[in-house]
């Protein structure tokens, strides 16, 4: 395999990598990495190309989400293949780390796919975020190429076996990947059917919310969804989903409770709703499709105020007064 042919597939194959398919890169760079130290392929341009693939997939997803905000999110969320890592974890993790969780989220599966949309998203210097993707794409990509050079003798040895195999090779890869793929998808479904619960729709909680006594909504984006989305159901209460733990003792067990979000399968509203319900709360319903299918459906709305943003205090017995 000469030189060019050789950078040329380490790039594309990084790069298809970084924009979220599901081939992955590392067996690539491991053996790039030991035909490297043999003198087969040029150190750096290795580097070089394979960084540069990184930092353009990352520039894609990073625009898209400064363009799109939270329907790349959303899309985000629909396509990983990783469902107890999405976009929710990713924004909370951001919020504690900020920029410096680009550096390892590469090598954070489910959260690689995320923090470069949420960095645009947020609106994060396009100066900072490159230099922190590129620093982390060097990292990332150091480690299978150093891996690659420690273990040389041993992948020259078996390289002959597996160019002799190699028909065979690629047969296997190519069967093993949809199975691979139906798996995670099963795993994803495993995941929504155990939050499959009874949910309210719009139209009944407006109704509702216009009767006496009205339920309590609580809104239960991560902080970061809300600065995306800074509407909200009119009296609504700000408390998310990593904060509830904490807070339960300060919810009302005689009213009914609302739960809702942006992501896909309401699954932050019904992750909220199971923890309530695992607590003794009877009356517990996800809003179906969130905060989306309220604003879509025409319904009033709110500029959510600063003091939502700053942590206060929720009340004990707190009632939605605001009607929709």
């Amino acid at each position: 395999m000469g030189a060019p042919i050789g950078l040329s597939l380490v790039f594309f194959n990084v790069l298809l990598d970084q924009l979220g398919l599901p081939v992955p890169a590392y067996p690539t760079l491991i053996l790039a990495g030991a035909l490297a130290a043999s003198g087969r392929l040029p150190g750096a341009p290795l580097v070089a190309v394979a960084v540069l693939a990184c930092l353009i997939g990352d520039a894609t997803w990073y625009f898209a989400g400064r363009l799109y905000g939270n329907r790349v999110m959303r899309l985000v969320c629909v396509i990983s293949l990783t469902p107890d890592v999405c976009v929710g974890q990713a924004q909370t993790n951001f919020e504690r780390w900020g920029p410096k969780l680009i550096i390892v989220a590469k090598f954070l599966p489910g959260v690689a796919l995320v923090v470069p949309p949420l960095a645009g998203a947020v609106r994060m210097n396009v100066r900072h975020f490159v230099a922190f993707s590129a620093l982390a794409a060097l990292l990332w990509v150091a480690a299978p190429l150093l891996g690659g050079m420690l273990f040389r003798a041993d992948i020259e040895r078996a390289l002959p076996h597996l160019n002799g195999l190699g028909g065979t090779l690629a047969i296997v890869f190519l069967a093993i990947l949809p199975l691979y793929i139906g798996y995670k998808l099963w795993q994803r479904r495993r995941y929504y059917s155990a939050l499959d619960m009874a949910r309210i729709g719009v139209a009944e909680l407006r109704e509702k919310l216009l009767g006496d006594p009205a339920p309590l909504v609580l809104d239960v984006r991560t902080l970061t969804a809300q600065t995306l989305e800074r509407r909200r159901i009119p009296g609504a209460l700000n408390l998310p989903l990593q904060q509830l733990p904490r807070r339960l003792k300060e919810l009302p067990h005689d009213r009914e409770i609302i739960l809702y979000c942006s992501c896909p399968h309401e699954a932050s509203a019904a992750q909220a709703a199971l923890l309530l319900m695992n607590n003794g709360f009877k009356r517990v319903r996800p809003l179906s499709g969130g905060i989306d299918a309220w604003i879509t459906a025409g319904y009033t709305v709110e500029d959510m105020p600063a003091s939502a943003f700053s942590g206060a205090q929720l009340p004990p017995r707190a009632r939605a007064t605001r009607r929709a």
